[in-house]
């Protein structure tokens, strides 16, 4: 097993990799929490496969859990079924010692994360993700919250776990798509921190589909390591902390613009990145060749790097930009990257590239 810290003062918790972790859940939880009473939030497809493990580890270190399941799917970040949740957990008298258990992807993970930073002012809540794309980012750094129709992750809060369990083994069980669309932010962190790393998953790409455990637990140990230095010295992205959006300014306006569920968030990540990619190339020079990695990389990965757009979809797309969180006075800003393992936060860019770059990424037309 690894570990990884994520240094904040006296709110720092670990992170833990290894495979068969699960069973540990109520372990680790007896050493950090009082309360008897806990709630696991999971949706419908990852309750059916190991919700009875993580209630077993908790009835063995004598905590009372019960289990809320959620429709899968990004529509459950919705103030809908947050207030459903909320109606739960007051039917099931939680209290401030209690403690909830988001076991699930990105999208539990921030509906639970938000649902605890907020019944009672606050309660104690654990991470544990299931999915390659919660394991190295979202399930990380406190980042919570739901969405609105107008926008992806408009309302939220940074509320810090109690600690974040990463059993590889539940990888196992995650189907392609939603596999290789984790490893479109591995790859966001090799470009905006890590060359190295960029260089490591360009040669062990073979290994990682193939979902080799000692290649996924340097990958996800590495990814937790930068993700957790970048937060220990921003928690809340007043500044360092933005160069982890690379590819995300265009990835949540595709995500949004098409209806979320069209495409999963590693998919529209990707398809930023090669758009920030270009961006890139033209205001911070840089270097075509790399710009042509960055592609090549999510395309080795089985990601999309083409979006076909209409002229009405193109300009809802656009507008979408304007409604993101880190717009300001309606002036989209990016991170770019000058070159792999260097980004830049707040760049600004004309209007006309922006919609150029957006018109480019157009698939060629097939020859033949």
């Amino acid at each position: 097993m690894r570990a990884v810290t994520v240094g904040l003062g006296d709110r720092s918790y670990p992170i833990l990799i290894g495979s068969g972790l699960l069973r540990r859940v109520g372990t680790e939880c007896a050493r950090r929490h009082e309360g008897r009473k806990c709630v696991i939030v999971s949706d419908s497809n990852v309750a059916p496969l190991y919700a009875s493990r993580v209630i077993q580890s908790l009835k063995s270190a004598k905590f009372d859990p019960e289990l809320i399941t959620v429709k899968a799917g990004e529509k459950a970040k919705s103030l809908k079924v947050l207030q459903a949740c909320y109606d739960r957990l007051a039917e099931l008298r939680l209290e401030r010692k209690s403690f909830i258990v988001a076991l699930g992807g990105g999208v539990v993970g921030d509906l639970a994360g938000f649902l605890a930073a907020t019944y009672m002012r606050g309660v104690p809540f654990v991470q544990v993700p299931t999915t390659l794309l919660a394991q190295v980012d979202s399930s990380v750094g406190g980042k919570v919250g739901i969405n609105l129709d107008a926008g992806k992750n408009l309302v939220g809060a940074f509320y810090q776990p109690g600690f974040v369990l990463c059993d590889l083994s539940a990888l196992e069980t995650l189907p392609d798509r939603e596999f290789r669309a984790g490893l479109g932010e591995v790859i966001k962190y090799g470009i905006i921190y890590d060359a190295p790393l960029f260089a490591q998953l360009e040669r062990d790409m073979p290994k990682l589909l193939k979902r080799n455990t000692p290649a996924l637990a340097s990958v996800v140990a590495r990814c937790c390591e930068i993700k957790s230095e970048v937060v220990g010295q921003d928690e809340t992205e007043s500044g360092l902390r933005a160069i982890l959006n690379f590819g995300h300014t265009i990835g949540h306006a595709i995500e949004a613009a098409f209806g979320y569920g069209r495409f999963l968030h590693g998919e529209a990540v990707s398809i930023g990145s090669v758009a920030a990619a270009q961006l890139s190339q033209e205001i911070l020079g840089l270097p075509e060749n790399e710009a042509r990695r960055i592609t090549a990389l999510f395309n080795a990965a089985g990601l999309p790097t083409t979006l076909k757009l209409t002229a009405s979809q193109r300009a809802k797309v656009i507008h979408t930009m304007t409604l993101d969180k880190k717009a300001s006075a309606g002036q989209v800003k990016f991170v770019l990257a000058r070159r792999i393992g260097q980004v830049e936060f707040g760049q600004k860019a004309p209007a006309d590239l922006v919609n150029a770059t957006i018109k480019n990424l157009q698939p060629s037309p097939q020859i033949g």
